[in-house]
Parts: C-alpha cells; sequence; structure tokens
C-alpha cells in the first residue's frame, strides 16, 4: 500500500486516497447548456458541504431535468469558488451557484437521451414509480455498479 491514505467510507470500506465517486447532477435545460459549453459544474450556495465531497478524477452523470442525461463528465479541477454569474436559478434570481468544479466530456451524445429505461435497472432508485423524486437535490452520490449501467446505456445509445 506504499504510503497510501485510507479513508473510511459510510458503508465501512476502506479505500485508498484514489478512490473514485460516481454523482448525478441534476440542473435545467438552460443551465446544462452551459455545463457544456463552459466545462463547469455548479451548486447553489447551501450545497457547498456535497461539492467539497467532489475530488478530481470523480464521474458525474449530468441528469437534464426533463428527465434524460446530457452525458458523463469528468472532474478534473478541485472545488472552488467563483461568484461570476454564468448560471441561472428559476428559484432564486441572486443565485449565483459560487461553488464549482471543472468538468471534462467523457460520453456526451448529440441530445440528452431519456433516463426511463434505466430506473428499473437501477439499485438506488427503490421506488420505481415515483422515480423522479430522487431527482429533486442538486447532486447525490450514487455506486460504482450503478455508474456503469448508466455508462453502458449511454455507450449503447450514442
Amino acid at each position: 500500500m506504499s504510503g497510501d491514505k485510507f479513508i473510511i467510507l459510510k458503508e465501512g470500506l476502506t479505500t485508498g486516497a484514489n478512490y473514485m465517486r460516481y454523482w448525478i447532477c441534476v440542473t435545467s435545460k438552460e443551465n446544462w447548456e452551459i455545463v457544456k459549453k463552459e466545462g463547469i459544474w455548479a451548486v447553489p450556495s447551501n450545497k457547498k458541504a456535497i461539492l467539497e465531497r467532489v475530488k478530481p478524477n470523480d464521474r458525474l452523470v449530468i441528469y437534464v431535468s426533463s428527465k434524460s442525461i446530457g452525458g458523463i463528465f469528468e472532474v478534473v479541477s478541485k472545488p472552488y469558488e467563483d461568484k461570476t454569474r454564468i448560471f441561472t436559478s428559476r428559484k432564486d434570481p441572486n443565485e449565483v451557484f459560487p461553488y464549482r468544479v471543472k468538468i471534462k466530456p467523457l460520453i456526451v451524445p448529440k441530445e440528452p437521451v431519456s433516463f426511463a429505461p434505466l430506473v428499473h435497472k437501477l439499485s438506488f432508485i427503490k421506488k420505481k414509480e415515483g422515480w423522479t423524486a430522487y431527482f429533486r437535490r442538486a447532486m447525490f452520490e450514487i455506486s460504482e455498479e450503478d455508474f456503469k449501467v448508466i455508462e453502458k446505456y449511454l455507450r449503447e445509445t450514442t
């Protein structure tokens, strides 16, 4: 293990410092265009704590609030703060989404693809009928297994 730092995951697993995490990031259609163009994922002011758990090499699945997947990205920077207004918020016109990470595209279809075919294949969606409720938050961590299901689906539809 040659000097690797170890971290304890909430499931009780221990792994080296290079552990990769997988995230679903929820955005509007308008902000999806900005994410693609700018290569930046951002969260609102009240979500700083979750973004601080993201690190370079993590994978982000961008869920576009039209019940679709925009793509998969790799995180290429540490979280940082930038109050430059580039994103919009329907709930709070003063929100600038100041907590950000730089990202690079890995799999991005020309147009977002439907998320619905994945619902019954993903373990984090316990209640299959009301599945959209899981996406009423800025971002959340998913298992590697669920990520691989999404990644395979995107590769097959792209």
